[in-house]
């Protein structure tokens, strides 16, 4: 079955549900041509190999806490914190607690 992305206007939850952590629900919420929307789940202690995408990238920590490695540096998202990386740029991710954020990358 196809995921069915939001339409426009159409109101969309974030806060995660009691089972998501246990089952990793990462879930893409919107997609267009130009930006992609996701909630990402990240359980406490599991890692997110370092990675790269070819859009910038905005990522907002909703709940728990976030370390992101890139730039040869780590930064922890709390809460309300939000990162900003550019497109191509390498970087991994973990969870110090366990995490919600909103993940906006802009494709290309």
């Amino acid at each position: 079955m196809a995921l069915q992305h939001a339409a426009s206007g159409e109101l969309i939850p974030l806060k995660r549900g009691d089972d998501d952590i246990a089952h990793f629900t990462s879930v893409a919420l919107a997609k267009t041509a130009h930006m992609e929307l996701i909630r990402l789940v990240l359980p406490k202690d599991r890692d997110m190999p370092v990675h790269k995408v070819d859009g910038e990238i905005t990522l907002l920590c909703l709940q728990g806490e976030i370390v992101c490695d890139a730039h040869g540096k780590s930064v922890l998202l709390r809460p309300g914190e939000m990162l900003y990386l550019l497109g191509g740029v390498p970087h991994g991710l973990r969870a110090n607690d366990d995490a919600v954020a909103l993940l906006t990358i802009l494709l290309t």
